[in-house]
């Protein structure tokens, strides 16, 4: 499973055309102490897997960067599963995506998904209309997202 991990970091950087310096200033606005070299690895699936801790915490820190520090954030936070769910509502949250703007992307992805369905992916775990997100529909998500990034220039 760690693989996935190195594959969802990835397409993420590959998609929001993130390289390792972006990457790590990520990681900083975390104070995560992580060195270039070892996010060139995962980048390039060498060495070590990204572990679900790295990848949670590059997602919170590019929220930070993208959005600035929340104020509601508390100073030290318990650890949290990350999720296949959890994953999309970081994403969502810091590239500040519209329900429309993350259907399109699912649509971009060959993953279509009515208004119910998507919402049934942000739900909290405790709801009844909660559906867990599987790896594939996250993929497709990435692919999407990669797409609707898309400038028409290669890097």
């Amino acid at each position: 499973m760690a693989a996935f991990t190195n594959e969802v970091m990835q397409r993420i950087a590959a998609a929001l055309k993130l390289d390792a310096d972006i990457i790590a200033e990520a990681y900083e606005k975390e104070n995560y102490p992580v060195t270039k070299a070892r996010i060139e690895e995962i980048l390039g699936n060498a060495g070590e897997p990204c572990s679900y801790e790295e990848l949670g915490v590059f997602l919170d820190g590019l929220i930070t960067l993208k959005r600035g520090p929340s104020p509601k954030k508390p100073a030290e936070e318990a650890a949290v599963d990350l999720t296949n769910n959890l994953i999309l509502k970081k994403l969502r949250i810091a590239l500040e995506l519209k329900e429309m703007e993350t259907e399109i992307i699912f649509s971009l992805g060959d993953a279509p998904l009515g208004k119910q369905e998507l919402k049934s992916l942000f739900r909290k775990e405790d709801h009844k209309n909660f559906k867990v997100c599987p790896d594939g529909l996250l993929l497709a998500f990435l692919e999407g997202l990669d797409e609707f990034y898309y400038s028409g220039e290669e890097v």
